[in-house]
């Protein structure tokens, strides 16, 4: 009897493996790693994907103000702060301590003096006569206009975590905003800290 038990339990024994190792196998299988290559990312829709995640809207795009709040002007995409916009006097103290924007968002006062969001449009008054590596060295260096020499950017501009996108995507976002609408808008200088 107890032979017989203990062969019952060796072969119970043996198919609980059998079965086991079976599932093991086909899960494996069935949940192995698809590695898909050659996929071809068309630039353009990436670049367009990256400047509406990254919030290059917030600070280059004009807004208006609705009845559902403030939008996006669609009429001046990244066009930058309107030239003919007049910024109301602000206290020196305040901006001392405070970052203060203007109603649209496209104009940041502190104490690095006042900023204005650029025309990232393909205007010249823009990034038309930009090339690929001003970009690049405009966001991976800090650098005004892309220039070797040039002044930094200014606050609120965050170059110095989108230098840590890749080459690629830069060159994309590149890509989109030269072909989006160009719009004339010579957006004004820098104006410096008032010194007391």
């Amino acid at each position: 009897m107890k032979t017989n038990n203990l062969i019952l339990s060796v072969v119970c024994s043996s198919i609980l493996l059998a079965c086991i190792s079976k599932d093991k196998k086909e899960t494996t299988e069935i949940y192995e790693p698809t590695i898909v290559k050659d996929v071809t990312i068309d630039p353009v829709k990436r670049g367009e994907h990256l400047v509406n995640a990254i919030g290059c809207h917030d600070c280059h795009t004009p807004k208006k103000f609705t009845e559902n709040g403030m939008e996006l002007d669609l009429d001046r995409l990244l066009s930058g702060h309107p030239a003919d916009e007049v910024l109301p006097p602000y206290d020196e103290t305040t901006a001392k301590s405070y970052l203060l924007f203007n109603m649209g968002l496209t104009a940041a006062t502190g104490p690095w003096g006042t900023s204005f969001g650029a025309n990232l449009t393909p205007h010249a008054t823009g990034i038309g006569s930009w090339n690929e590596a001003q970009f690049l060295t405009a966001i991976k260096k800090g650098l005004y206009k892309g220039m070797e020499g040039s002044r930094p950017l200014l606050p609120p501009m965050p170059w110095q975590s989108y230098k840590n996108l890749p080459d690629d995507d830069l060159k994309a976002i590149f890509a989109y905003l030269k072909t989006i609408k160009p719009i004339e808008n010579l957006v004004p200088a820098n104006i410096p800290p008032k010194m007391n």
